[in-house]
């Protein structure tokens, strides 16, 4: 979690470094957005972690993560939802980035959260639960 606490600030910093202004967020958005990027870390870091623990070693472990990786690009970082064809939209809506990244725009950039704020927060609930628990069972299970 360190490390994830330790990238999160580095890449704040150097998108700043770049170039991002934020368009009037207060201290407390961006302590909300810190927060979620952290809080979004931690579910992934868990995730891996089962990953990891069910790969047969490092190389299988690198590539069984593939999904995870593909995931912002299925998601509205770079396309606008109403701008995707209609039967992609569900793909890009009912995933965990879209939510994640609709909030943090909201956050550092004015627009509507809306119900996104909620389905962030629940998005990385869910997934840090689901993979402490598929971790912690594996590798109490494991009989290596």
């Amino acid at each position: 979690m360190l490390q994830a606490l330790i990238s999160v600030v580095l890449v704040g910093a150097v998108g700043i470094a770049i170039g991002f202004r934020s368009t009037g967020a207060t201290a407390l958005e961006w302590l909300a957005a810190f927060g979620l990027l952290v809080l979004f870390a931690l579910a992934l870091t868990w995730i891996a972690v089962g990953m990891g623990l069910v790969s047969p070693n490092a190389e299988a472990a690198s590539n069984n993560a593939l999904p995870l990786i593909l995931l912002p690009l299925l998601s509205s970082a770079f396309v606008p939802l109403d701008a995707m064809p209609g039967w992609f939209q569900p793909i890009a809506e009912y995933q965990p980035f879209t939510p994640a990244i609709e909030t943090l725009r909201g956050l550092l950039l004015g627009s509507e959260i809306g119900h996104n704020g909620w389905l962030a927060i629940a998005w990385c609930l869910a997934l840090t639960a689901l993979g402490y628990r598929w971790s912690t069972a594996k590798f109490n299970h494991d009989p290596k």
